[in-house]
């Protein structure tokens, strides 16, 4: 007989959600005017457009990763949106080649499990840059990596913005051009894979190796309970 531990869980009964899709908006920088913040706010607006609720961290005084209890208040308003989204947007400057600490830090933050929960398991994520001169793509392939280990669904499509400084009004809004239709498609996208993943999140993450795992432990409570 095969180990029952082999065999995929079947696809439960769903009642789909009807709440408005949960979206979390990261940046990276905390200049006065961050261009990865006017990004953000110009996809949250579109995203918004499309029916979804949008929530913003800000990173102004969220401390070092590891240099204060996890309960500080910055920390514990961060992991908290990260608990309440079901999707996230990350948006970053590429700085040096990479992404910036500022994004980092907010990343390396929410932890990968808390006891049996993945605060970021099974959420969906979109990627995008910004870039001082040329188009790039050095930030969101570092935060595709991320996204990964982090067991988020990182959709296909992202943005990349280069010239920033060119692609933004006076008042923060992003001017009509072909990288802001991208955008509004990236946006899309993450609207349709959050709606259509939200409700299968538990089928979609749950995995062999964690079922054999707990299938070993729960072998071992019961044989420590028969010589008990």
């Amino acid at each position: 007989m095969k180990d029952p531990t082999h065999l995929p869980i079947p696809l439960p009964a769903l009642v789909p959600s009807t709440h408005p899709p949960r979206i979390l908006f990261l940046y990276g920088s905390l200049r006065k005017r961050s261009y990865s913040r006017l990004l953000a706010e110009e996809a949250a607006r579109i995203i918004e457009a499309m029916g979804a609720e949008t929530r913003f961290f800000d990173p102004t005084d969220l401390p070092m990763v590891d240099s204060v209890p996890a309960d500080h208040p910055k920390v514990a308003e961060l992991r908290g949106l990260s608990a309440w989204s079901e999707g996230q947007v990350w948006s970053s400057p590429e700085r040096h080649g990479a992404v910036t600490g500022v994004l980092k830090n907010q990343i390396d933050w929410i932890p990968l499990a808390v006891g049996a929960v993945r605060p970021t398991q099974g959420r969906t994520l979109a990627v995008m840059q910004v870039s001082g001169g040329s188009q790039s793509f050095n930030a969101v392939n570092a935060l595709r990596i991320l996204g990964r280990w982090m067991r988020m669904f990182t959709i296909p499509n992202q943005s990349s913005v280069a010239k920033a400084y060119e692609q933004f009004e006076e008042d923060g809004r992003m001017k009509d051009s072909p990288y802001r239709d991208r955008v509004v498609d990236v946006m899309e996208e993450l609207f349709k894979f959050t709606v259509l993943l939200r409700d299968h999140e538990p089928y979609l993450s749950e995995r062999f190796s964690e079922r054999k795992e707990a299938s070993a432990k729960a072998a071992a409570e019961a044989a420590a309970k028969a010589i008990e």
